[in-house]
């Protein structure tokens, strides 16, 4: 057994989550972190909602709002849809509690007292016509390294170098189209050149192991050549202050989200332990060298799961150029793996949520089951390259292959048990066709166990398919429905208990994958339907006195072992109903016409 860190992707506060952002971080680290349960490790799931930053300030102005209302507002929204996909946390929470903001600050004391915090003058835009300090993502123009237009201030998404705003050439801000002005301001920049070496060593001991999806570890190497200082303070007073003196009675001047929300992974798992009774508890899967951490998001993060994030751990633990030494925290474990996913377009077309080309998860899940749509991104998601989501493919995956497929092999089972014997039956003696079908049905959790492991989503379903499949062959093969004699009963009766046991098996093969109908196939063979546990929202008190906010948290200790589990001869079976709804093909042209604004 191994302590596991399922760190997820922290979803900004500015609006709902659309289903493109979900298939990035929330359904393949939900998998992935129910398998390592099943598999018998101790996992630790966390992630928040991103709170803080401009555009938080920009949408609560659009909003009438306050942004700590907006924070409130949309923290809601967020988790109720994540709880509502099935999304395992053991703690969800957010960037503005009382717990973040002073890990936050430990965490910048720490680097700071290393010496890997350098105050500089430089310039900060500002827009002319509010006065207000422009986040770098705000600002757009022409990258001075690749001559890519429609950079962004902070960050080239075509040659990955990060950026300044004030590099940019015809800079302009993207939310009205001004030429923005640049001031000089003093900030704390994070000096990454210090630390250059450091995260060199850290990536090529990662790329030694063989496991990082190419795309990522080549990215994050690259990046290292253009490494600088950057800043990780900002001109806004919405955030978290500067722990010093001179600094934190300022109020604009605060630490730069993306410096706050990393931290959050530890900020979370500290918040974790104080819920749980034992405050020291994160510690075994941050100061432990032997437990494993896999951060997981879209691929426009990975510069900050890659450089920033590793870097402030380097720092605060001291093992940069400079030297130091780790505070109260200690020394904290550096990213095992980070799991980025590619892009998910919708109909050919990015998301975009100015533009309606999207759909948010709260208004997919009213119409929809969560399986179908967690079962279409881990068949065809985002895994390793950019994937469109479209509502032919969507409507065709659910009715060809959970419906027909799976669907199909649940109901045909429990519905022929039900008829036929109403309970579980014993089997006879076993026939060469039947041992080799549960044998390819067992041989799936070595498979598909290991894929998942090696975040081989995509393939591991297919896998796990492709045993349905081969059941489904069997079914067919063997004829059960004609076996009417009583001197046919006992094969009849051999079939039906094989059958029981093949679904049984790969309704947990499936379960990290489709959690809601797992529930279901198990109580369709008689079982409580709790083989796949569910998180649940809970409204809690801030633990440091401030107001109290949603999580989403839950007991998953009562997963199942990922591994055969006996069917019980004798337990009831009744007539089932379907596990999966069939989509009517209209619900092509329905959803084109939503989407098209009709």
């Amino acid at each position: 057994m191994s302590r596991v860190l399922s760190a997820v992707a922290w979803p900004y506060a500015n609006g709902p989550r659309h289903i493109g952002h979900v298939a990035g971080f929330g359904v393949p680290s939900d998998v992935f972190s129910r398998y390592m349960r099943m598999a018998g490790h101790d996992v630790l799931m966390v992630s928040g909602t991103d709170e803080h930053g401009t555009p938080i300030l920009i949408a609560a102005d659009e909003a009438g709002l306050s942004p700590q209302e907006l924070a409130d507002r949309n923290h809601r929204i967020i988790a109720e849809d994540l709880a509502a996909l099935g999304v395992s946390y053991d703690l969800y929470t957010r960037t503005t509690t009382r717990n973040h903001h002073a890990v936050v600050q430990e965490l910048f004391l720490g680097v700071h007292q290393n010496g890997y915090f350098v105050e500089q003058t430089t310039y900060g835009a500002i827009s002319p016509s509010t006065g207000r300090t422009l986040p770098d993502r705000y600002i757009e123009g022409t990258c001075p390294i690749c001559g890519y237009d429609g950079a962004r201030g902070d960050q080239c998404d075509n040659c990955g170098n990060q950026l300044d705003p004030a590099d940019l050439k015809n800079p302009v801000s993207r939310i009205n189209g001004e030429t923005p002005e640049f001031v000089e301001t003093q900030h704390f920049f994070l000096d990454l050149p210090a630390l250059a070496d450091a995260l060199g060593e850290w990536l090529d001991e990662r790329e030694a192991t063989g496991l990082w999806r190419p795309n990522v570890i080549r990215f994050s190497q690259n990046i290292l050549k253009e490494i600088r200082p950057r800043a990780m303070t900002r001109d806004i007073d919405w955030g978290i202050a500067v722990p010093l003196e001179g600094w934190q009675d300022n109020p604009t001047k605060k630490l730069y989200v993306w410096f706050d929300a990393v931290i959050g992974y530890l900020s979370a798992s500290i918040e974790w332990a104080r819920r749980s009774g034992d405050p020291e508890a994160w510690r075994q899967w941050w100061n432990d060298p032997e437990a494993l951490s896999y951060y997981f998001m879209g691929k426009d993060n990975i510069t900050f799961h890659s450089q920033i994030w590793p870097a402030e751990l380097l720092a605060y633990g001291g093992k940069g150029a400079k030297g130091g030494e780790p505070r109260e925290y200690g020394e904290l474990n550096l990213p095992t793996e980070v799991v980025s996913s590619e892009f998910l377009t919708m109909e050919g077309r990015k998301f975009s949520s100015s533009k309606k080309v999207v759909i948010y998860v709260r208004d997919l899940l009213s119409r929809y089951q969560p399986d179908a749509f967690r079962y279409f991104v881990a068949a065809a998601g985002p895994e390793n390259q950019d994937a469109d989501f479209t509502w032919s493919e969507f409507v065709r995956r659910t009715n060809d292959e959970l419906v027909a497929g799976w669907g199909n092999l649940v109901n045909r089972t429990a519905n022929l048990i039900a008829k036929n014997f109403g309970e579980i039956p014993a089997a006879g003696p076993l026939a060469p066709e039947d041992e080799a079908v549960l044998g390819v049905v067992e041989a799936a959790f070595d498979t598909v166990g290991g894929l998942i492991g090696r975040h081989r989503q995509k393939q591991a379903i297919g896998e796990a398919m492709r045993a349905v499949g081969e059941v489904n062959k069997y079914v067919s093969d063997s004829e059960p429905w004609k076996l009417k004699g009583e001197d046919q009963r006992e094969r009849l009766a051999t079939i039906l208990h094989v059958m029981a046991q093949c679904v049984a098996d790969l309704n947990l093969v499936l379960a990290p994958f489709l959690p809601f109908s797992a529930n279901l196939v198990d109580a369709a063979l008689g079982g409580p339907g709790d083989v796949a546990p569910m998180p649940r929202l809970e409204d809690v008190e801030d633990l440091d006195g401030g107001a109290g906010y949603p999580v989403i948290t839950g007991d998953y200790s009562t997963a199942p072992r990922w591994e055969r589990r006996p069917v019980v001869v004798g337990t009831p079976v009744v007539k089932p109903t379907p596990v999966f709804t069939k989509l009517d093909p209209s619900v092509v042209e329905e959803e084109l016409a939503r989407l098209a604004g009709e």
